[in-house]
């Protein structure tokens, strides 16, 4: 089978002193480039209309239409064009003039042929010498990777394996390499299998306070916000149901107004809003919550009155943390259609001197969980990194980012985390449970409580493994592993067609329980 060699890329130089330009000509011919030089705008245009060009080095002071001129009759009949400015002129309004008409470089003579070539091979194939940079590095990382899974065995260790795939699904995914991506999905499997068997063995010895033990939601507070309470306003943003690889896809946005200091935490079990959160908030397990406050928890596990306190729990844990009152400005967001009142608020109450202004956004968790119900939503999200395009998609004109730049603009710090994440479940498990077992499809609580493949689940009939509320006798805890959801025996076909390929929090996975927490300082 004969190979055709691939077509050279086609290059569109336009410039009144062309002929002193040979040796630039010559240099990226001899690179496999084919280049037509022409002397004005006018012909430039015309040629541009027989065939098209992947880029066009284009004069500024020229006879005739100057290139600014050509560069916004290009603009409007070729939106896409790439375009390479070239000019005598230093002065910045000339610039600024090409870079608002979205020229892709901008180059002051005189310029090398080495120059030219340099930018040239940036625009043209920067993006496939960056695929083939990340492939070589995968590559040569993957012996090392594909065996930290199973030897994981301490929660930094686990953090810096799932760290590191998530990256690379990342990495990988923006330069288009499929099959590598496979690769890292099959390790992620493995490590989510790890995991799990480690987490069932560890959890409860965490939950006695082990010294061994991971930072955990109810360290949150204590750990990330207390040391920057002062004279200075500081803002506590809590991103409902935030997957790590959901944060490293909006971080960019926030990195050119703050300084990002990245860390991590766990969540405890189950890893959903009322037992998560309400930890973060109060710094306390679910069990001392209920003791503290019998009025507030029962049994109904609903997240609307089991989190309606998050705004007293902060303040009490603060209070405990310093030995005084510190205020606190509390604000839950459901929809960006109030933004200009939560912004008006905010900047209300950043008048009293110290105050925590501490705000939970709850798009993702309802993205997530309205994705299940929407067909619409399911198709726009139909796999991690659609999920990840819709929330930056959502991030960047939200009431959040809006805040977060205002903050960053007045010069205050924030913490921002989130309380747990999710996993995109594939897998049903049957689940024999009694109408009185609580409804959600990662964990169960229920008299009687049995998992037909046990391998999929962690059981436990002792509270204090989890340090919930004690509960009626006979109580079982049951918490997926895994990609798996509880599906019952009577509706096993409807539950599989509903919830296989959602995305489901509560259980136990690297991608619900290691999450992110970033510090944030404005820049100067």
């Amino acid at each position: 089978m004969v190979q055709t060699a691939r077509a050279a890329k086609r290059i569109l130089w336009v410039d009144d002193e062309v002929d002193l330009l040979k040796p630039h000509l010559l240099f990226l011919q001899a690179r496999g480039y084919h280049v037509d030089a022409i002397t004005n705008g006018d012909d430039a245009l015309e040629l541009m209309r027989e065939a098209p060009y992947d880029l066009v080095l284009l004069d500024e002071q020229m006879p005739g239409r100057h290139g600014l001129e050509v560069l916004r009759i290009i603009r409007r009949r070729y939106p896409h064009q790439r375009v390479v400015m070239v000019s005598k002129s230093e002065e910045d309004h000339t610039m600024t003039e090409a870079i608002g008409r979205r020229v892709d470089d901008y180059l002051v003579k005189p310029t090398s042929p080495r120059q030219v070539l340099s930018v040239v091979t940036r625009i043209l194939e920067g993006s496939s010498i960056r695929q083939a940079r990340v492939a070589q590095d995968f590559a040569s990382r993957f012996p090392k990777l594909s065996g930290y899974g199973q030897e994981a065995r301490t929660p930094e260790a686990f953090a810096r394996v799932y760290t590191e795939l998530v990256d690379w699904q990342l990495r990988l995914g923006e330069a288009g390499e499929e099959g590598l991506l496979d690769t890292v999905r099959s390790l992620t499997l493995d490590l989510r299998r790890e995991f799990g068997l480690w987490v069932m063995r560890e959890y409860p010895r965490w939950m006695q306070d082990s010294p061994d033990r991971p930072r955990l939601s109810v360290d949150v507070v204590r750990d990330f916000l207390l040391p920057r309470l002062g004279s200075e306003p500081v803002y506590f943003v809590v991103l409902d149901c935030m997957r790590l690889d959901q944060w490293r896809a909006m971080s960019p946005l926030l990195a050119e107004y703050f300084e990002i200091e990245e860390s991590w935490h766990y969540s405890i079990l189950p890893t959903a809003t009322p037992y998560a959160r309400n930890a973060i908030f109060s710094g306390r397990y679910p069990d001392e919550i209920a003791e503290s406050y019998p009025g507030w928890w029962d049994a109904s596990d609903d997240e609307g009155s089991l989190n309606a306190f998050e705004d007293e729990l902060l303040v009490a844990q603060l209070k405990r943390l310093t030995g005084r009152d510190v205020p606190v400005h509390y604000e839950k967001i459901f929809s960006d259609r109030q933004s200009d009142q939560v912004r008006a608020r905010v900047n209300s109450a950043l008048k009293t001197e110290g105050t925590v202004i501490a705000l939970v956004f709850n798009f993702v968790d309802l993205m997530t969980h309205g994705r299940s119900e929407s067909p619409i939503l399911m198709e726009v999200a139909r796999d991690e990194a659609a999920l990840r395009d819709l929330t930056v998609a959502w991030f960047e004109r939200s009431t959040a980012f809006e805040v977060l730049k205002e903050a960053a603009r007045q010069g205050h710090k924030v913490i921002l985390t989130t309380d747990h994440g999710s996993i995109l479940c594939q897998h049903p498990t049957t689940v024999f449970a009694r109408r009185d077992a609580t409804s959600n499809l990662r964990y169960k609580f229920g008299q009687d409580l049995r998992a037909e493949n046990r391998s999929t689940a962690y059981n436990t009939r002792d509270e204090k493994d989890l340090r919930l509320p004690s509960g009626r006798l006979g109580m079982s805890y049951l918490i997926a592993l895994e990609d798996y959801f509880f599906v019952y025996p009577t509706k096993l076909r409807e539950y599989q067609a509903r919830y296989r390929n959602a995305f489901l929090h509560g259980g136990i996975s690297p991608e619900e329980m290691i999450v992110p927490i970033a510090s944030l300082t404005p820049r100067r």
